[in-house]
């Protein structure tokens, strides 16, 4: 059955946005896709309008000013956009040392990353929830499984959006709400002549490409919501970490981030 709401998909101009879009697209589903910078993101809409018979409606914002996403969510439900569906995908990672890296690029992230993540879900949710079929998807990052020196505050984002994914996923239940933490790692991008990318070929094997992400997703997603560690070696790195201890991690993975 056609849904009749609409799935949101924030980032949804370029890789993994794009991935989830095109699927949701598949799927039948009406979209919002929202995005920062307008020339792509209207020709993806537009894409997407010629080869589905989907409404696609395109929002231009900036989602790592703070406020954003409680605005976002204000202009949906003032428009009567019904959304149910909310995929929190936008987000981006900062490396470098934490003293170096710039304060205001580094509050930008945590805005993103975090702050309009709960806006928009606290926002969207009283409306959600009077929705038949109802989601959320959090895009994390394994990067949230432990400290990363020269990434400190980006993989503390990450913690951060991990746990509050998976404590909201067992506040939801009851009220039918299916939530899916996603914590992908490297994902891998197209290859053209100009860009090579011998360092994805040489770890070619702790790649995911976007649709294996997407894939995984849906798959938890129709089995109630949880976790998805895409991945084979990611999910056999998590686990790994539980067996050292913890305040030896920081100094591995910082001996590993300087190579």
């Amino acid at each position: 059955m056609k849904p009749d709401g609409y799935a949101l998909v924030t980032g949804a101009s370029r890789g993994l946005g794009m991935a989830y879009a095109r699927e949701l697209a598949e799927r039948r589903y009406n979209l919002v896709l929202v995005a920062r910078h307008a020339e792509p993101l209207q020709t993806f809409a537009e894409e997407l309008r010629r080869s589905h018979p989907v409404s696609v409606i395109a929002i231009e914002a900036d989602l790592s000013s703070p406020g954003a996403g409680r605005s976002l969510a204000e202009q949906l439900l003032r428009n009567g956009i019904a959304v149910e569906l909310l995929v929190n995908n936008a987000g981006f990672g900062l490396r470098g040392e934490f003293r170096r890296l710039s304060l205001s690029r580094q509050l930008e992230m945590l805005c993103l990353n975090n702050q309009a993540v709960v806006e928009l879900t606290y926002g969207l949710l009283p409306a959600l929830l009077e929705r038949k079929q109802k989601g959320i998807i959090n895009i994390s990052s394994t990067a949230g499984f432990q400290p990363i020196p020269f990434a400190s505050a980006y993989a503390a984002t990450k913690a951060f959006l991990t746990t509050f994914s998976l404590a909201l996923e067992q506040e939801l239940h009851a009220a039918g709400v299916t939530v899916v933490t996603v914590c992908p790692g490297r994902i891998s991008k197209k290859e053209t002549p100009d860009s090579p990318q011998p360092a994805q070929k040489k770890w070619g094997a702790i790649y995911q490409s976007p649709e294996d992400v997407v894939r995984d997703t849906f798959r938890v997603l129709a089995k109630g919501g949880g976790l998805v560690v895409p991945g084979a070696l990611n999910k056999f790195s998590i686990f790994a970490q539980r067996l050292i201890p913890r305040k030896v991690v920081p100094r591995l993975v910082a001996k590993m981030s300087k190579a």
